[in-house]
């Protein structure tokens, strides 16, 4: 069976690629996405307008089941009359070369009366793809929850940057929360599904629940003290000029998601719970398990791939921001062995010191006890062999791949969370290239200034520290 994933370079298209391995894939995107390719080299990329029936079509031919994730939201202009065309041109193309099945994701919605016109459109389009003649299962969801989903990033920016909240009537409204887990697995399984003729299912995790209270949820999970002030109107126009001054949602996507919320969106029909044997997660859980995902997702992270993709050319003394995390990623290329260049990264701390502004690690040092943190006192158990779980003075080691990769989780008091990574790697011509990387997961507004605050230092210090490491690993090859 082959299937092709539209709209794959956005959030759940990205997810079903991974999710859907089985199977023969082909992805249809607007415009090239290297990183993807190299990411899955087994799956088949094509590029093109879906406004152009021929592009659509030929993207269309020999596929068996069509993935539906294409919308317009971001549009600058009459975004639904841009949805319209794209379903109309891959609804005319799926008859024609003979798909089996169409899967669209749709928004979930309660009340037909004064939709907004982006559930309006949602809805549409679901009407525009039952229409073709091909069988169309559409699964209607509320909100996603997972980590970089748009849901998701709206409420931890809210939360993270904002100590007290103007909560206007939309906040209020209830809806019906489902992780980007289990809404995957609903996905895959509408594939050999036995349903007949075309199906509406209604998707959702077990419990009903209010933005406030995702919001004070992940407040809660987070270790943070958060106000909500309710105030009985703020239109979606300065609702959205308001999210888009403090998240990072664009404010012509932020009204038309606020213009949303102003209903219900909770599970009326449960056919897709009889059908499809899916065991949903609550609202803590799913946030717990998001939170999870993304702490895991940065340890897989190449930040060289990371930083291309992000379209970051330079990383100044700020450091560049992915997600919630700050960081600081920098390279140095040196003629050296692997195992040459990783020596002073394994050996880093304890009695050899930090090979760079000693005397800024020791004030670190002390003003971490007497924060109450462990301070520098700790050194390490053994100066030449580290393991998992290893101390080096106020670092835990979290990871790590002899000749290869570094992972130190800081201990000390912070504001947040810190780790400081190295990576080597065989570039060619007798030449390795050493990479650190601080990351920094800051908890509130403090964590951020934190950051800041000492970024200027950070520069200084983990410049330095990596052109020490550097010269030393060189430095033994010389002496050879």
């Amino acid at each position: 069976m082959k299937i092709l994933i539209t709209g794959a370079s956005g959030y759940i298209g990205g997810h079903l690629i991974s999710h859907l391995d089985e199977y023969e894939r082909r992805c249809f995107m607007r415009s090239k996405r290297v990183y993807l390719e190299n990411q899955h080299p087994e799956v088949e990329f094509c590029y093109g307008d879906a406004g152009s029936k021929e592009e659509v079509r030929k993207a269309c031919e020999g596929i068996d089941v069509v993935y539906y994730l294409i919308h317009a939201m971001g549009s600058a202009g009459d975004f639904s009359v841009e949805d319209r065309l794209y379903a109309q041109n891959f609804a005319d193309a799926a008859r024609e070369c003979g798909v089996k099945r169409i899967v669209y994701l749709g928004g979930l919605v309660n009340s037909t009366d004064g939709m907004s016109l982006h559930m309006a459109s949602r809805c549409e389009v679901g009407d525009i793809l039952r229409a073709s003649g091909v069988q169309a299962i559409e699964l209607r969801a509320s909100i996603i929850l997972g980590a970089g989903s748009l849901s998701f990033e709206l409420v931890r920016a809210l939360v993270e940057h904002l100590p007290m909240m103007i909560c206007p009537r939309w906040v209020r409204s209830a809806s019906q929360p489902i992780y980007i887990g289990d809404l995957l697995i609903f996905l895959k399984l509408v594939i050999d599904s036995d349903c007949q003729g075309n199906q509406i299912y209604e998707v959702g995790g077990p419990e009903q629940s209010s933005y406030k209270e995702i919001l004070l949820t992940y407040a809660h999970l987070r270790g943070l003290k958060r106000y909500l002030i309710p105030v009985p109107v703020l239109t979606p126009h300065l609702s959205g000029l308001w999210l888009g001054l403090v998240t990072p949602v664009y404010a012509r996507v932020g009204r038309k998601i606020v213009d949303s919320l102003r209903h219900d969106s909770i599970i009326t029909q449960q056919d897709a719970s009889k059908i499809f044997d899916v065991k949903c997660l609550n609202l803590r859980a799913s946030l717990e398990q998001t939170i999870k995902a993304e702490d895991e997702n940065y340890q897989k992270i190449r930040w060289n791939d990371a930083m291309a993709s992000a379209g970051v050319q330079k990383v100044d003394w700020r450091g560049v921001q992915f997600g919630n995390r700050l960081v600081d990623s920098r390279t140095f290329k040196v003629k050296a062995s692997l195992e040459d260049s990783f020596r002073p990264i394994r050996e880093l701390g304890g009695s050899n010191g930090w090979y760079y502004g000693d005397w800024l690690w020791a004030c670190r040092g002390w003003l971490d006890l007497l924060c109450g943190g462990p301070g520098m006192r700790r050194g390490r158990r053994d100066q030449d062999n580290l393991h998992v779980g290893d101390v080096i003075d106020f670092w835990r080691v979290e990871d790590i791949v002899d000749n290869e990769k570094l992972l130190l989780f800081a201990e000390m008091k912070l504001p947040g969370r810190a780790w400081l990574e190295y990576e080597v790697k065989e570039i060619g011509n007798g030449e390795v290239e050493i990479r650190q990387t601080a990351i920094f997961d800051p908890v509130g507004i403090l964590g951020v200034l934190y950051w800041y605050s000492v970024a200027p230092l950070h520069h200084f210090v983990f410049g330095g520290l990596l052109k020490a490491i550097a010269d030393k690993a060189s430095s033994t090859l010389r002496d050879k």
